[in-house]
């Protein structure tokens, strides 16, 4: 699949970007590689091949899922201007 310059133009217009006559060009250009690279990719024989999530198989290091810091939360509270059942309390913006 290729594009023309016409064709470039009507994407640009239809997504309300304003190209010159050498930009389109550049666009095409650089469009067009874009689509043999996906037509090469596209005939490559895949069967038999099982998609995979990542390009390399490698496993995330988790760290272990502890406390690391203290609870602070009363402390917060107690300066608040006002609190009820553990919630900050705001004045209210919408009427």
């Amino acid at each position: 699949m290729s594009l023309t310059t016409e064709q470039v133009l009507r994407i640009a217009h239809l997504a309300r970007i304003e190209v010159s006559e050498t930009e389109a060009l550049t666009t095409q250009a650089h469009l067009n590689g874009i689509f043999a690279l996906i037509e090469q990719m596209q005939a490559v024989d895949t069967r038999g091949i099982e998609p995979m999530a990542h390009a390399q198989d490698l496993g995330q290091r988790l760290r272990d899922d502890v406390v690391s810091e203290p609870d602070r939360r009363a402390a917060f509270q107690a300066v608040a201007p006002e609190t009820e059942a553990g919630l900050y309390l705001v004045p209210k913006v919408i009427e």
